[in-house]
């Protein structure tokens, strides 16, 4: 089992940056493939980016290429997203999840194992 605790979300004016944290405990932290995804009211849990188990490899959405940065912190088990320029349309509840498969990266949702509870980021134009 993984636990695992969004923080970081809040209100932020467009063109501004917020930093996401999300902290594991249980498991082996390095274990896991890590990803962010977020979900908007009423419309699917997307995929943000994604962070192999060593941090080496990343991936991310073609909409926030550039702007986002998935990092993580394996002694601290903490994975983190900063987000920079950001845009209305980015307001959502932000969720991170831990993947078993360590070996490749996956943009599926139903393919993560365990999820936090989400932090909510506003966007406001």
């Amino acid at each position: 089992q993984v636990q695992l605790v969004e923080s970081g979300g809040g209100l932020v004016q467009a063109g501004g940056s917020l930093r996401l944290s999300c902290a594991a405990s249980g498991r082996t932290f390095s274990s896991y493939s890590m990803g962010w995804f977020r979900q908007a009211p009423g419309k699917d849990r997307d995929f943000v980016a994604a962070i192999s188990w060593s941090g080496d490899s990343t991936y991310y959405a073609d909409s926030v290429k550039g702007r986002f940065t998935i990092t993580r912190d394996n002694a601290k088990n903490t994975v983190y997203l900063q987000m920079n320029s950001l845009k209305p349309e980015a307001t959502a509840v932000y969720y991170c999840a831990a993947d078993s498969e360590v070996y490749v990266l996956t943009t599926t949702a139903y393919e993560y194992d365990y999820w936090g509870q989400g932090t909510q980021v506003t966007v406001s134009s």
